[in-house]
C-alpha cells in the first residue's frame, strides 16, 4: 500500500513533466514545418524528402526573352504614327535583326526601337510583306542586350503554357508579360486590310488566351521554355449580339507561327520582294448581293457558295484561260472557294508559273479551266 502511494505521488510529478515536454516538442515541430514550408520543403517521417511547392512560375522562361523584346515606334516625317512590339531574333556580326508586324511600320517612313533598359536606337527598315504581316528592321549589335531563342510549333500541344511579352498601349507599359495556354493550332482567321469590314484573306495562326492588347502586335509568343513560337498579330475584339444581350469576345489572340514568319523574314533580309501569284481578276463574295446587283451580275439559281468574277484584266492568265465577268468560281484545285479570302489564301499557296485548276459556274453550267499563274505586280 505504501508503494502504491509512492507510485501515486510519482505519477503526479511525471504527468506535468510529460505535458511540458510534449508542448516543447510540438512547438519545435510546428516551427520546423513552417520554416520548411517557407523554403518550399517539409520533413516527412523523419526523412529529408524535398517537396517542392509549384507556383507555376515562368520567370526563368521570361528571362530568356525579356531583354530581346523591344518597343517599335514608327514615324512619318518625324511625327509619331504608331507603336508596337518587336524582338531581336538574329545577330550577324555588327548587325542585329528585329522582327515585328508589317502593320506596325506600314504607315511610316522611319522607326526606332526602345530596349528593356529604356535606351533607344534608330533602325533601318529592310521591308515588310502585307499579307504575311511580317516586317524586318536592323540595328547595330552594340545596342542589343539579348537575342531571342527560336522554337518551333511542331510539338506544341493544345493546353500547353504560352506567354507574351510586349508593350500594350504604348511604351508606358513596355515589358508587360501575360500568360495563357495554346487554345488553338492552325486556325484560319479572316483578315481585313482596310476598314471596309470585308475579309481580304485568311491567315494561318496560333490561338492563345494570353492577354494581347493594342501595342502587343509584333511581339513574341513563347512556350514555357522561353522559346519564340509565334509573332503576335491579331486579336478578336468584335461584339456578338444574341436575342437577349450583346457581349464582347475575350481571350482570343492570334500569332503567326514562327516557321512562317522566318520564311518571309529570309526573303526580306535578302532585299527581295515576296513573289505572289497572279490570276488577273477582281472578285466579290456572292453574299454581297447589293454590289452584285450594281455590277449587273445574276447568280445561277443552284449556286449557293463561291466567288463572283467582277472583272478580268486583259492579257492576264485568267483572260487567256477564258474566264469572264459574271463567272462564279466554286473551287480552286480541290478546295472550295467559299469566299474571296479563302480563294486568295489557297491561291497564295502557289508560286508564279504554277498551274491551278479553277472550277466555275457560267449561266448554270459548271466547267473547269487550267490557269498558268504569273507574278503579281
Amino acid at each position: 500500500m505504501i508503494k502504491m502511494k509512492k507510485n501515486g505521488n510519482n505519477n503526479k510529478i511525471v504527468i506535468p513533466i510529460l505535458v511540458f515536454i510534449s508542448f516543447v516538442l510540438g512547438a519545435a515541430w510546428t516551427y520546423l514545418v513552417i520554416n520548411q514550408l517557407d523554403k518550399g520543403s517539409v520533413l516527412i517521417g523523419g526523412n529529408a524528402d524535398n517537396v517542392t511547392i509549384n507556383e507555376n512560375s515562368i520567370s526563368a522562361a521570361v528571362d530568356k526573352i525579356y531583354d530581346a523584346t523591344v518597343v517599335v515606334a514608327t514615324y512619318k516625317d518625324n511625327t509619331p504614327v504608331s507603336t508596337g512590339t518587336g524582338f531581336v531574333y538574329k545577330q550577324d556580326g555588327s548587325t542585329s535583326y528585329i522582327m515585328t508586324n508589317n502593320h506596325v511600320i506600314a504607315g511610316g517612313d522611319s522607326a526606332k526601337v526602345i530596349f528593356s533598359d529604356g535606351t533607344s536606337a534608330d533602325t533601318n527598315i529592310l521591308g515588310g510583306e502585307t499579307y504575311a504581316d511580317i516586317a524586318i528592321l536592323t540595328v547595330s549589335s552594340k545596342n542589343v542586350k539579348q537575342v531571342a531563342t527560336i522554337g518551333n510549333t511542331e510539338n506544341i500541344k493544345l493546353g500547353d503554357t504560352t506567354f507574351a511579352v510586349g508593350a500594350p498601349l504604348g511604351d508606358n507599359y513596355s515589358g508587360t508579360v501575360t500568360k495563357g495556354i495554346l487554345s488553338g493550332k492552325d486556325r484560319l482567321v479572316a483578315v481585313s486590310l482596310g476598314n471596309s469590314g470585308t475579309s481580304d484573306y485568311y491567315m494561318k495562326v496560333l490561338q492563345t488566351d494570353a492577354a494581347l492588347n493594342p501595342g502587343n502586335s509584333g511581339g513574341p509568343l513563347c512556350n514555357v521554355n522561353g522559346e519564340v513560337i509565334g509573332v503576335n498579330s491579331l486579336k478578336l475584339t468584335q461584339e456578338k449580339t444574341s436575342v437577349t444581350s450583346t457581349y464582347s469576345v475575350e481571350g482570343m489572340g492570334f500569332a503567326i507561327p514562327i516557321e512562317d514568319a522566318l520564311y518571309y523574314a529570309e526573303t526580306i533580309e535578302k532585299g527581295e520582294t515576296v513573289k505572289r501569284p497572279y490570276m488577273g481578276i477582281s472578285m466579290l463574295d456572292i453574299t454581297d448581293s447589293y454590289y452584285l446587283w450594281q455590277a449587273g451580275i445574276t447568280l445561277p439559281k443552284d449556286v449557293t457558295s463561291g466567288v463572283a468574277v467582277l472583272d478580268v484584266e486583259a492579257s492576264s492568265p485568267a483572260a487567256s484561260a477564258g474566264l469572264q465577268k459574271g463567272d462564279i468560281i466554286t473551287k480552286i484545285d480541290v478546295e472550295d472557294a467559299t469566299s474571296v479570302a479563302k480563294l486568295r489564301y489557297e491561291l497564295y499557296k502557289h508560286a508564279p508559273n504554277d498551274k491551278i485548276k479553277i472550277t466555275y459556274n457560267r449561266n448554270g453550267k459548271e466547267d473547269t479551266v487550267e490557269i498558268t499563274l504569273s507574278e503579281a505586280k
